[in-house]
């Protein structure tokens, strides 16, 4: 055996040996925690996939478990500086699983309270899954519930009824959301579908009450205006609503969707439906 040879395994020996001398004295060195930095330095999900030796799904699964564990933990003050990161990585891993999309929106709306980073994650969760009806849907449900944005909340919704499979509840939700906008022929158009192809009997009856209001609301905005109007060219308001039709502003009084009178004060000049329409 030559020297070369013999100094090889001495070379090695010394070097281990100075790399645990030096980790030694760093562990020795008084350093500052900073629980959620860490973070930043994880992989890619490209990265991540090509160490998995052919099971994504697998590390998909422990990196979602990590990630609730993580972001539950309130001891991580800045757990939430790279929010996108870590469920982005899971996305990679297995683009097809629904649950971290839903479940990273809910952070973004318990915890972090943000709203759009909310509806980024069910974005997402659509871009990468557009066959799934259930990402436009809670966007659609979250806008309308939590943010009161019907606007938001009708355009989510008309996504999700485009995708096949997709529950008849959110061709009921849009039509709401277009009565919240005021976008009354839609939502009677909708409705009137509902009710005229439903066989549930609960069904029929939520249709009508809504058809109901949308008529009702629609009418009374109407007949408001002509009261206006009659009061503006007579100096009163009319006696009945017939008058307003003597008056020729308008060519007939409208009924409720059950076929009764609106109720008129001529004193007040205020008009209202005969019933509640949740009460009927």
């Amino acid at each position: 055996m030559g020297k070369r040879t013999l100094l090889y395994p001495a070379a090695l020996l010394l070097t281990l040996a100075g790399i645990a001398g030096l980790k030694v004295n760093i562990d020795a060195m008084p350093r500052v925690k900073t629980p959620g930095s860490g973070i930043v330095y994880l992989p890619s999900g490209p990265a991540v996939k090509a160490a998995t030796f052919g099971y994504p799904s697998l590390m998909a699964d422990i990196a979602y478990v990590w990630a609730i564990q993580y972001y539950a933990n309130p001891k991580i003050g800045d757990r939430f500086d790279h929010f996108d990161r870590i469920f982005k990585v899971i996305a990679d891993l297995d683009p097809k699983w629904v649950d971290p999309y839903i479940t990273a929106a809910l952070i973004a709306h318990n915890d972090i309270r943000n709203p759009e980073l909310a509806l980024k994650m069910y974005d997402e969760g659509a871009a990468r899954n557009p066959n799934e009806w259930i990402f436009p849907f809670e966007a659609g449900h979250y806008c309308q519930m939590n943010l009161k944005d019907y606007d938001r909340a009708k355009a989510y919704y008309e996504k999700a009824m485009a995708v096949p499979g997709a529950p008849d509840i959110a061709k009921r939700l849009f039509a709401n959301a277009a009565f919240k906008t005021m976008d009354y022929k839609t939502s009677w158009e909708v409705w009137s579908e509902v009710y005229e192809t439903t066989t549930v009997t609960e069904i029929k009856k939520i249709a009508s009450n809504h058809l109901y209001n949308v008529k009702a609301t629609v009418d009374i905005s109407v007949l408001k205006v002509a009261v206006g109007k009659f009061r503006e060219a007579r100096g009163r308001n009319p006696r009945d609503l017939g008058e307003l039709v003597t008056a020729r502003i308008i060519a007939g009084v409208p009924q409720d969707f059950d076929g009764k009178d609106y109720v008129y004060d001529p004193k007040t000049g205020e008009i209202k439906a005969a019933v509640l329409f949740w009460k009927r």
